[in-house]
């Protein structure tokens, strides 16, 4: 599988897998169509009309010779002369014009391709297993074909100009021109004004890409969200892979406006910098058929068939070099279509079950058992449990002992290896996935720190409940921005909208709302150090951020892995007494290695080594003699006498 660049000398089998990686190319063709009908037929159209055009110009050059001899032995006809001329001036003019309308259509083209390959690299990645994202080959299988949603459409206009210098060589295969040496000079002089332009237009590019550099970061960081092994866990349960994709579209698409303006103008002035470039070169050119005629040179310095054979020659060339670049690139197009084709073995039942709403049952764990992917050891095994509905339940126990499996099997992050997992009677298998990752709430020991605003940090939690509120507070900030000239991120700060009253409540109950008195611009405060005016965090500040977009969902279990590791006593207090009062009449599996936290459970289950050990209230725990949670609590209690 092709990841890297190789090298140009490669053993046999590696042309085999260049050949096979070649019916690639169809799938990589209508996906291009699929992108933008009309560019791409547009595209096609003129590489195929560019091809025509050298033939033409010598064509009508054949019958200047012939004018230009005949006129040696008879009066010179001036007037067919000239004709001609402005003929092959037209032909070249049309050329020109082809060659640049070619560029623009394949570089808008190739801005659309690129976007809309990485929001369906980000779309497909949702759907994937977390068990695929943990598997280090397939990350890096990822990241190779996260590399391949830019540049590909290079490919495409590469087979593009291998069909047009084809059609050119087929034309040309008993005619080519050469011309003197001078005559080349004045060549290489024509374009000076057309370079010129290029270098101008790409200092410009630069300029919008160094101006947009901290846009660009987002779309990047966005992409980076939306298809990461660090965030697949919370984009998959929070359900933000529709924000996050459209998000990166809305962004992508404003981009792409305005680089097509800025290549639009580019190619007008290109055009006529490479017009005068080419009067220039006609200038001169009528100049030497008017001596010719006079018989001041000769023509023989015209001669057709050596200037087709050079031509000729240059073709042929250039296919070569075209036809080992396409092979090479083929090998990284498998990598993104091997992408494309993996699907997830987690999905919805057959029956497609709503989560029931109420719980009436609550969970029940049968005789569970799971072994990570290429894992000879249980995590978990003959694990026995119940969760009733309204319950609060404490996982303990060692590293390793399984807790955090079990919160994500509940969640569906994986199946069970054996034994089941019912929901009111019912495997979870059957229920739909979607809503039963909506109807629990998790918040995992390594949550994600995204570098966004305060108040999107919270609503991530639950972004479809507050997701026109971000839609039209962005669109606003761009209509201000493009207004007044000011950045789009500050003209959200300025807006006015007020911030809606569920996340303002999720920082209250989570005590994150604390955090305001430090944050200049509010709920609108940048988070993270990764854009301007970013603030960071301490980890326990972190985690109250985190909490509260648990408190943003509407779920009937929360899920808290090690929710207050690093928040003081007193916060940690206030945090727990807080939840106590929010999740009466909800069920909550809590994971903590802080027995005054784990005592406010109302049962408590112990695990080693994936097993079910020990089950009971605080007190219960405690009478065991010998047992596992009484000796944990006496280790941590004597670090405090």
């Amino acid at each position: 599988m092709g990841g890297g660049p190789r090298p140009r000398s490669l053993p046999e089998s590696s042309w085999r897998d260049r050949l096979s990686a070649l019916r690639y190319v169809p799938a990589l063709l209508e996906l291009v169509w699929s992108t933008h009908r009309a560019y791409t037929a547009i595209m096609v159209v003129l590489r195929v009309s560019r091809a025509f055009v050298p033939l033409a110009t010598l064509w009508i050059g054949k019958l200047i010779i012939d004018l230009v001899i005949a006129a040696a032995t008879s009066s010179p006809d001036w007037t067919r002369l000239w004709e001609l001329v402005a003929m092959e001036v037209a032909v070249v003019l049309v050329g020109e014009a082809l060659a640049r309308a070619s560029q623009l259509v394949e570089s808008l083209l190739g801005d659309l391709f690129s976007n809309s390959v990485s929001v369906r690299l980000m779309e497909h990645a949702a759907t994937l297993d977390l068990v695929q994202f943990e598997d280090p080959a397939f990350y890096d299988h990822l990241e190779r074909a996260r590399r391949q949603t830019v540049g590909r459409i290079g490919l495409l206009a590469q087979l593009l100009g291998m069909v047009q210098d084809v059609l050119t060589l087929i034309t040309l295969s008993g005619a080519l021109v050469v011309y003197a040496p001078w005559l080349l000079v004045l060549l290489v002089v024509a374009v000076v004004p057309s370079f010129l332009g290029e270098t101008h237009f790409a200092s410009l590019g630069y300029s919008l890409l160094f101006r947009r550099t901290p846009e660009r970061r987002q779309l990047d960081y966005l992409r980076l969200v939306g298809a990461s092994d660090r965030t697949a866990k919370e984009v998959q349960l929070f359900g933000l892979a529709g924000w996050l994709t459209d998000r990166y579209r809305l962004l992508s698409d404003r981009f792409y406006e305005e680089n097509k303006a800025l290549s639009i103008r580019r190619a007008v002035v290109s055009m006529a910098l490479s017009l005068l470039g080419t009067a220039a070169y006609y200038a001169a050119y009528a100049l030497v058929l008017a001596d010719a005629v006079r018989g001041l040179i000769t023509v023989g310095t015209l001669t057709f068939l050596a200037g087709a054979f050079s031509r000729s020659r240059d073709l042929v060339q250039r296919l070569l070099s075209s036809a080992t670049d396409i092979f090479e690139q083929a090998l990284y197009l498998r990598d993104l279509f091997l992408f494309f084709e993996m699907k997830p073995s987690i999905v919805s039942g057959p029956r497609r079950l709503p989560v029931p709403r109420p719980i009436r049952e609550g969970f029940v764990f049968d005789d569970v058992g799971f072994r990570y992917p290429g894992s000879e050891r249980w995590a978990v095994r003959h694990v026995n449990f119940t969760l009733h509905p309204g319950e609060r339940l404490a996982l303990v126990g060692e590293n390793g002992a399984g807790k955090t499996t079990i919160t994500k099997l509940v969640g569906r992050l994986y199946d069970v290896t054996e034994g089941r997992i019912l929901l009111d009677g019912v495997d979870l298998r059957e229920y739909d996935l979607a809503d039963l990752r909506a109807s629990i709430g998790v918040i995992f020991q390594d949550f994600v720190r995204y570098d966004l605003a305060f108040d999107e940090n919270v609503a991530v939690g639950q972004m479809d409940s507050v997701r026109e509120y971000f839609d039209t507070r962005e669109a606003a900030a761009y209509e201000h921005a493009e207004a007044t000239g000011t950045p789009a991120d500050e003209a959200a700060i300025q807006s006015d909208a007020e911030t809606p009253e569920r996340i303002v409540t999720a920082a209250e109950q989570s005590l994150a709302s604390l955090l305001l008195p430090r944050f200049a611009d509010g709920y609108r405060q940048m988070l993270g150090r990764r854009f301007e005016r970013g603030v960071d965090l301490s980890g326990g500040e972190w985690q109250k951020v985190a909490l509260a977009r648990a408190y943003m969902r509407e779920a009937q279990l929360l899920v808290l892995d090690e929710p207050t590791a690093a928040l003081d006593a007193r916060a940690e207090f206030e945090v727990f007494a807080r939840f106590s009062e929010l999740m009466q009449g909800r069920m909550a599996i809590l994971i903590s290695h802080r027995f005054s936290t784990v005592r406010m459970a109302d049962r408590i289950v112990v695990l080693r080594d994936g097993r079910v050990l020990e089950e009971g209230t605080h007190e219960e725990l405690l009478t065991h003699e010998g047992g596992l949670y009484a000796e944990l609590f006496e280790m941590q209690a004597a670090g405090y006498r």
